[in-house]
């Protein structure tokens, strides 16, 4: 069994954190209306890609009717549908949409994560969450030995790859690197760091992110892989 399939099963079977167990299980009993059908995940959500990849998308948590629902992360929500649309565009994902775990969609060079893998209320972890699951990030980038781009999606990601990497040894640049989208940084250990906007409704629904701004992001990962 492959380490990165170790990982996700921890991932799966994890219970330390009793808000968010409860919440995904309640969200998974209660379901949405439309979903009633569903038999919905309501566990933590594995990350989901090829082992092999270069990029590295890291997130913030699966939604209460996206990930917790669907068990693939980004799958079965509107931030999804703008990520994998992007991810297919420049050649990371054979297909522009993500409906639910079977549905025959494939990652090439790419491989997607999150600062926290249980869905939380108001999609908002507390600091304690993500400290406990601080581990899954950090083993996940480990094992990720071919990763050399990082779109991290929100400041929270951008702040929790580099806590990452700062645990794995690194030297953090000086001064502190900050976030905003479209920026782009190499680090000093060879992996270049862009930040987008994270492309939850709340960002796409008022225009703060638009699909040309998101798209730049993924285009600049793809040409910087190319010069790696």
């Amino acid at each position: 069994m492959g380490a990165l399939r170790i990982l996700n099963d921890a991932i799966c079977d994890c219970t330390a954190c009793p808000r968010l167990v409860d919440y995904r299980q309640m969200i998974a009993r209660e379901k949405r209306k439309q979903y009633r059908d569903w038999t919905y995940w309501g566990r933590p959500v594995p990350g989901f890609g090829d082992p092999a990849a270069r990029l590295y998308v890291l997130g913030l948590a699966p939604a209460a009717h996206g990930g917790n629902r669907t068990g693939r992360v980004f799958t079965g929500d509107r931030s999804g549908d703008w990520l994998y649309e992007a991810l297919h565009r420049y050649g990371f994902s054979n297909q522009a949409s993500s409906i639910h775990r079977d549905d025959g969609l494939a990652l090439t060079d790419c491989y997607i994560g999150a600062t926290v893998r249980c869905a939380p209320p108001d999609n908002k972890p507390l600091p304690d969450e993500f400290e406990r699951c601080s581990r899954f990030v950090e083993e996940e980038v480990r094992l990720l030995k071919n990763h050399c781009v990082v779109i991290a999606l929100g400041k929270i990601a951008f702040d929790h790859y580099l806590k990452t990497c700062k645990r794995h040894g690194h030297v953090m640049p000086s001064p502190a690197l900050k976030f905003g989208h479209g920026v782009e940084y190499r680090l000093p250990w060879g992996v270049t760091l862009l930040g987008s906007y994270h492309p939850s409704q709340q960002n796409t629904f008022t225009g703060k992110l638009t699909r040309p701004m998101f798209h730049a992001v993924f285009r600049k990962a793809k040409q910087s892989i190319e010069r790696h």
